[in-house]
């Protein structure tokens, strides 16, 4: 946590210069959608997408405000999934602030949403450069895609990791991945340092997720989801996976059949995070998350050692460790 904060420290000016490029182009006539707006960017997080853009132009040129318009661009868009998703999850606490859904309902909910998407589409068209606004649109549809492979695996009852990583990596992945593209590009990164710094940005995003997903397996207050809180999605996430395909069948059918039978209730929730722990679905998740960060690492071990290159360790250190 301190290595994030200083991270942030370090790069105040330039994510100060970026937040004010975000609330310039969210304001608008608007005296409720400027309400709405205002309160909503209050509660930002830790912006680690942005940082990562600026980080990876940093890396190998200058943060010019091409960079600083791909990384409110990219925030902007990131934002929008997360009001979007509210909806579809009818979440009522984000970061424990009431969701816009929540307080506002659902149609103007995924009106800011949209508005959300259509201004990182105008922040990209003002970096004049086409890789920013290819980057944007690719990404969207990513994202989208990631969602859907989600709801087709839950359906499909898809209980094997393969599917799991694919659903991920389009889900979360693909937008640590853009940030790195973005920054590195405008910074003037020779395509070898650029596609390998997009694959530590890949491993990134991929233990990003695991590690979220590993919080659904713990009762915290600060993450504002309960316990089992996928699961009653339908989501099965890799902590679970693993127990399914080591445990003895003899345990692991009676969990399988409760899943394809759906509509699961607190009690089955129960058993199945008790049925994933006692299994090691938990170190076994953490073990991955480890082996990603060791091909990370040495996937940039040949470039430079700046200052950026250092943030990314403290980047991959922090996502595996935090606490919400």
């Amino acid at each position: 946590m301190e290595q994030m904060k200083k991270i942030q420290e370090c790069l105040g000016p330039e994510l100060g210069e970026m937040n004010e490029i975000i609330a310039g182009t969210l304001h608008t006539s608007n005296e409720m959608m400027n309400d709405i707006v205002t309160r909503y960017l209050k509660i930002k997080g830790k912006q680690i997408r942005p940082i990562l853009v600026i980080l990876s132009a940093r890396m190998f040129g200058e943060v010019t405000q091409e960079v600083l318009l791909a990384g409110a661009a990219l925030e902007m868009l990131h934002n929008a999934s997360l009001i979007h998703d509210d909806i579809v999850d009818e979440t009522e606490l984000r970061r424990g602030v009431a969701t816009i859904n929540a307080t506002m309902g659902n149609h103007i909910a995924v009106l800011v949403g949209d508005f959300f998407v259509s201004n990182a589409l105008s922040a990209g068209i003002r970096t004049g450069d086409i890789r920013v606004i290819s980057a944007l649109s690719a990404l969207g549809k990513e994202l989208s895609l990631g969602e859907i492979d989600q709801i087709c695996n839950a359906r499909d009852h898809a209980l094997d990791e393969s599917s799991y990583f694919g659903m991920i990596r389009q889900k979360t992945a693909s937008l640590f991945m853009n940030c790195v593209r973005m920054g590195a590009e405008l910074g003037g990164a020779s395509d070898a340092d650029l596609n390998l710094l997009v694959r530590y940005a890949e491993l990134l995003g991929l233990c990003f997720q695991i590690r979220d997903d590993i919080f659904d397996y713990f009762e915290d207050a600060q993450i504002g989801k309960p316990t089992g809180n996928d699961l009653r999605e339908g989501k099965v996430t890799l902590p679970l996976l693993y127990a399914l395909r080591t445990a003895p069948e003899e345990e692991a059918r009676p969990m399988r059949d409760l899943l394809l039978g759906g509509d699961l209730t607190t009690a089955d929730i129960e058993r199945l995070i008790e049925f994933a722990r006692r299994h090691g679905g938990i170190e076994y998740a953490y073990g991955r998350m480890r082996e990603m960060q060791q091909e990370a690492e040495a996937l940039i071990a040949p470039l430079p050692d700046t200052e950026s290159k250092r943030a990314f360790t403290e980047i991959f250190d922090y996502i595996i460790e935090r606490k919400f």
